[in-house]
């Protein structure tokens, strides 16, 4: 779609240098300094204008990009919308109430596409923060607070002016506002607002504008924010676009509201009683461009539904900013109008797919980029593991690894009920019967022992531990309670000469008793953990129930590239266990390279070898700087090339 812009100063030139990537193209720029239109207009071989009517005669653009100056975003607004033209403006939408009706109106009576800046609610950092919010672990949200410390634009702006004329609300304040209304709905009133003007004495240029303006606002749902906009604090202090909203249950941190780039400290929780954790993202993003919004609103031209959604909530934060001056000046609360703005939370799937992956997605089932194993076993001793769990729930992680051997299903469960825990429906729980309960009663027993230990209905999927049955000795309910040597008797039980002792029950009779389990609807999905591909095979060609998951020890050194490829190919995820913990592994110099090379850890390339190939690696971590790391690397895939020198590293004959 042809664009006119009209306005050719700094902002422009950001816009335009993302054209050449776009579907949108720039078919002329008007601006009242003839040297800035020409300039940018002969660096995309367009006409430029000084005059905005004539440019509208003369260009064949359906859509124009007004990027002029605050105080000109109304009249230049008015103008293309009376001439028939879609129009994306920065913000604010104006500065007047009234005005920003008047625009809204008129793009509604022309069926016209109206947008307003800032887009960056749907910026990658903000979208995680906003399906956290979705999440629910946070329970009502009450009491937030909002930042915008736009700084001392005399040392950042070659053109000040507009700036100064209109004060830190308009300029800054528009970006905690419009994510904030987007995740709540509209403020429903200024409780009270005070302004400063605090300024250098040393500065030639001041604003005429108030510098520092403080504001309570209530949303509809009850929660209450408090918002800063300055001039005065610099956008180096501590908090820039900050925002920080707490609830019953938990906190959530963003670390900048108009931020369009995301990174791991970007977004963090805090669960009632415990610290903040980083929330880092599991998937790749790619930064927010400023033409993104712009591409959105012609999209919605070119479907023939023009849309003013974005126009509607510019509306509304020009009203807002209003309020917020009238409160100050008059010393009284002040209601705002909505203008028909409503919360648009984006809540993500029980589980996230692997986008990357280029398996069966018809079939298999839908696990997140990495989850995280509860085992308690670690380094030849037996740990207590509540706290890495809680902080790796806490940092994102949807997948938990659990099972009977481990002993510490009732501790997980405690953790789940807990204040501030994700929606047990966004937690994909897999768990395992232990290999002395094979049989069909014992089987029996121990799943619905697993399952009211960690106080859910029913598992997502419930597996096969290993495929060789041992001798039952007792339940294994709370085996982390017992002395060390009162597990190994259970869970590796001896005959009389010192011998494992094994039971008969065949792998395909163990399946039978697994898909007993499933027609109870006690597990969602069946799986296998530890097995061959005859073993899968065999599963396969006796059961009535397919395999959903095989999870089996998978590194660099083990990669099981064959069974992998056999389960892809029909649709069965695989899950890797213990992928750092190969004796040396984290010592290979490829490794080291290959990090070097990505910004990550040696652990961190073999997660994400692990994810780009469509393996989900459950790694254990015990430190929440490991958990945060580990969590991270999933949200990065690896080159052809790297994966080869990876795959290099196979031993053959690799035993334990």
């Amino acid at each position: 779609m042809h664009c006119l812009f009209v306005g050719a100063g700094s902002i422009a030139a950001e816009y335009a240098a993302e054209l050449a990537d776009s579907p949108l193209s720039l078919a002329g720029v008007c601006d009242l300094e003839e040297d800035r239109a020409t300039a940018l207009a002969a660096a995309h071989d367009c006409p430029a204008f000084t005059d905005l009517d004539t440019a509208l005669s003369a260009v064949d653009a359906p859509l124009v990009v007004n990027l002029t100056n605050h105080a000109a975003h109304a009249p230049v607004t008015r103008t293309a919308l009376e001439a028939g033209r879609h129009v994306y403006s920065q913000k604010p939408l104006a500065l007047d109430e009234a005005a920003a009706a008047e625009l809204l109106a008129l793009a509604q009576d022309r069926n016209l596409a109206l947008g307003c800046a800032p887009g960056t609610p749907d910026a990658p950092s903000q979208r995680r923060a906003g399906q956290m919010l979705a999440d629910g672990r946070m329970g009502p949200v009450q009491l937030g607070y909002a930042h915008a410390h736009v700084g001392r634009v005399t040392d950042w702006h070659d053109r000040p002016g507009s700036f100064l004329s209109i004060g830190p609300l308009y300029d800054g304040g528009v970006y905690p506002l419009a994510l904030l209304v987007s995740w709540f709905g509209p403020v429903k009133s200024v409780q009270t607002a005070t302004t400063l003007d605090s300024w250098p004495e040393r500065e030639p240029e001041r604003p005429s504008a108030p510098s520092h303006v403080e504001a309570m606002l209530s949303f509809d749902g009850g929660l209450t924010v408090r918002l800063t906009a300055s001039f005065y604090a610099p956008h180096r202090s501590r908090e820039f676009y900050g925002l920080e909203l707490h609830g019953d249950d938990g906190s959530l941190y963003l670390r900048g509201t108009g931020a369009m780039a995301d990174s791991t400290t970007a977004v963090q929780y805090g669960r009632v009683g415990r610290e903040y954790i980083d929330a880092p993202a599991q998937h790749p993003t790619q930064p927010y461009r400023y033409l993104d919004p712009v591409e959105s609103l012609a999209a919605s031209v070119t479907r023939g539904t023009p849309s003013r959604m974005t126009g509607r909530r510019g509306a509304h934060i020009v009203a807002v900013c209003n309020a917020i001056e009238t409160a100050a000046e008059m010393g009284e609360s002040e209601t705002v109008s909505d203008y028909g703005t409503a919360a648009d939370p984006t809540p993500p799937p029980t589980v996230t797919p692997d986008r990357d992956w280029d398996g069966s997605r018809e079939q298999a089932i839908r696990l997140p980029a990495i989850g995280f194993g509860c085992s308690r076993y670690r380094d030849g001793t037996y740990i207590d593991r509540a706290d890495s769990i809680a902080a790796a729930l806490d940092a994102g992680y949807r997948l938990l690894d659990s099972a009977e051997l481990y002993g510490n299903e009732h501790r997980i469960g405690r953790i789940l009920a807990a204040p501030g825990a994700p929606d047990r429906r966004r937690v994909f729980i897999l768990g395992k019967v232990w290999r002395t309960n094979h049989r069909r009663k014992h089987m029996l027993t121990a799943c619905r022992s697993s399952l009211d230990e960690l106080g859910i209905d029913a598992f997502d999927c419930y597996a096969l531990h290993w495929p060789e049955a041992l001798a039952h000795r007792e339940s294994l309910t709370r085996l982390a309670e017992k002395s060390v040597a009162r597990q190994e008797a259970l869970t590796f039980p001896e005959d009389d000469s010192g011998d494992i002792e094994t039971d008969s029950v065949s792998l395909q009779r163990a399946w039978e008793n697994l898909e007993a389990l499933h027609e109870r609807g006690w597990t969602r999905t069946l799986g296998l953990c530890n097995v061959s591909q005859t073993q899968l095979e065999t599963v396969i060609e006796t059961g009535t129930v397919r395999p959903a998951l095989v999870q089996l020890e998978r590194h660099p050194y083990q990669p099981q590239t064959d069974l992998i490829e056999y389960c892809h190919e029909r649709g069965i995820r695989v899950v890797a266990h213990s992928p750092l913990s190969a004796p040396g592994l984290l010592d290979e110099p490829v490794l080291a390279a290959i990090a070097e090379e990505y910004g990550l850890s040696p652990a961190g390339v073999v997660l994400a070898w692990n994810v780009t190939q469509g393996v989900v690696p459950i790694p254990s971590s015990t430190t929440p700087s490991h958990i945060v790391e580990n969590l991270a690397a999933a949200g990065q895939r690896l080159d052809a090339e790297a994966c080869a020198r990876i795959e290099a590293l196979r031993q053959p004959d690799f035993e334990r």
